[in-house]
């Protein structure tokens, strides 16, 4: 095998792996380098676990020469988000109080992506418990994207999608409460699932019935993204929601086959009076006219009643609030000023609001089912512009296109914090640049549970056009 194996995808890797050219060893070997080469301008790493991902990778060699049975994974290095639990591995949730915390346990969909044989290499940035849209904190500092050392990496899977865009590893877990999987995958040009609830079970979420929160995968990829549902879905007794949910074949619905004929897509560029930056729009209708090539029909809808912020805010601050507020009292001096501000705005919620935040969150799902009986697909920007400046604040104002406006979730994703409250799966996926060489994202959504096919539209998409080509420098 020449050439770096680290700018392989995981589905070639496995191929090589089997075929006995390249050893799981020589690969660990090589990402490891890697992320220690670049951890000091990127800062994607809390946790680099060097000496054990060796030993598994000793492992995983010695089952292919033995001719043992291998797993989907079967040496293929993975990173995890540092908020997913890591049996034996410290598992900060990017947060100073808990600097020393390992977990007795992996979660769910750690344990089956190693049972499946992928090898962890390291802990992923995240800021303090996944709670906003930029990866820093306190405990590591700030996470650079992987296009721009001036840019955020955008968040809260900042890391996670850093690691996988500057071939460190092919295969991240990352988690989405609010668009924390898309989002960075759409600033750092990689494919960023939020798959549908239930499908990957979720053995962290403490409402598990009121959950908007995912484990996810993120990956250069449609068909590696396809090859992690393949190992991650299926149902756990933890996990109300995955029950009885059967796992289809994500790997061969995902093989970029056919065509989007017979499809209906609707569109939507942004919801009433929310900005969008030119280069944006521009990205946004060379890729509509990417799936109409493909065969698809398409329609726009309207993006009334989809600023869905304040319902989103009500539920999800009052939950940190009822799991944080005891940690924020006694480590106030170790917590950031931002996370500490967003647990404040929480007391201002009313048992009442919340619960009518839950009444707006079903009307919203039938909302979604209504334009998704009428079409087969939705699709829309996942932000509104490129990756934000690096020094940027969550309650500073955002700059689009010279403009300012106030706060940053509302103007910059309005469109990925809908899907975790309707549970319907979503995507981000490269589309193009801009002016400023940094990735844009396209949005797909997809029927409930058919998460499936939404890859399968997801892979001629990324076959439309050659930007898995370009890596950053």
């Amino acid at each position: 095998m020449n050439g770096d194996p680290c700018l392989l995808s995981a589905t070639e890797l496995r191929g090589l792996i089997t075929e006995k050219r390249i050893s799981p060893v020589e690969l660990t070997r090589a990402v490891l380098a890697r992320a220690e080469a670049l951890q000091p301008k990127l800062n994607c790493f809390i946790t680099l676990c060097g000496d054990e991902a060796m030993a598994a990778a000793r492992e995983a060699e010695r089952k292919v020469m033995t001719g043992e049975p291998l797993g989907l994974l079967h040496g293929i290095p993975v990173t995890v988000k540092d908020i997913v639990n890591t049996r034996g591995v410290r598992t900060t949730f990017g947060a100073v109080p808990y600097k020393d915390n390992v977990p007795a346990e992996d979660a769910v969909a750690v344990a089956r992506l190693r049972a499946e044989g992928a090898i962890l290499i390291g802990k992923t940035t995240t800021p303090e418990f996944g709670s906003k849209c930029l990866t820093d904190s306190p405990l590591f500092g700030r996470t650079r994207n992987a296009w721009s050392a001036e840019r955020s990496s955008g968040g809260s899977s900042g890391g996670a999608a850093v690691a996988v865009a500057s071939g460190i590893a092919p295969l991240a877990i990352a988690t989405d409460g609010g668009g924390s999987t898309r989002i960075p995958a759409a600033c750092n040009g990689v494919v960023g699932l939020k798959q549908s609830n239930g499908v990957i079970a979720h053995s962290q979420a403490l409402d598990a019935f009121g959950n908007q929160t995912y484990v996810t995968p993120t990956t250069r990829t449609v068909a590696d993204t396809a090859l992690m549902m393949q190992a991650m879905a299926g149902e756990d007794a933890c996990d109300p929601w995955s029950i009885g949910i059967p796992v289809p074949d994500f790997i061969g619905t995902a093989a970029q086959r056919g065509d989007l004929r017979g499809q209906k897509i609707l569109f939507c560029l942004s919801p009433p009076g929310r900005p969008v930056s030119a280069d944006v729009v521009t990205a946004f209708k060379a890729s509509l006219d990417r799936l109409a090539s493909l065969g698809a029909e398409l329609e726009e809808f309207s993006g009334e009643n989809f600023d869905v912020e304040p319902i989103w805010r009500a539920i999800n601050h009052t939950l940190w609030r009822t799991r944080f507020a005891k940690l924020a009292a006694e480590h106030r001096g170790e917590l950031s000023e931002a996370f500490l501000k967003q647990l404040a705005l929480a007391t201002e919620v009313s048992g009442v609001d919340h619960q009518e935040a839950m009444f707006a969150r079903t009307a919203l799902f039938r909302r979604v089912q209504s334009l998704l009986a009428r079409g087969n697909l939705l699709v829309m920007p996942t932000l509104t512009r490129t990756a934000l400046p690096i020094e940027q604040d969550l309650f500073g104002t955002i700059e689009i296109d010279g403009k300012h406006f106030d706060s940053v979730r509302p103007h910059w994703f309005p469109w990925t914090m809908p899907f975790n409250m309707t549970g319907h799966p979503a995507v981000s996926l490269p589309c193009g640049f801009g002016r400023d060489g940094l990735p844009i994202g396209l949005q797909l959504v997809g029927r409930f549970r058919a998460d499936a096919e939404l890859l399968r539209v997801s892979a001629l998409f990324e076959a439309s056009h050659d930007l898995l080509s370009r890596w950053p420098a």
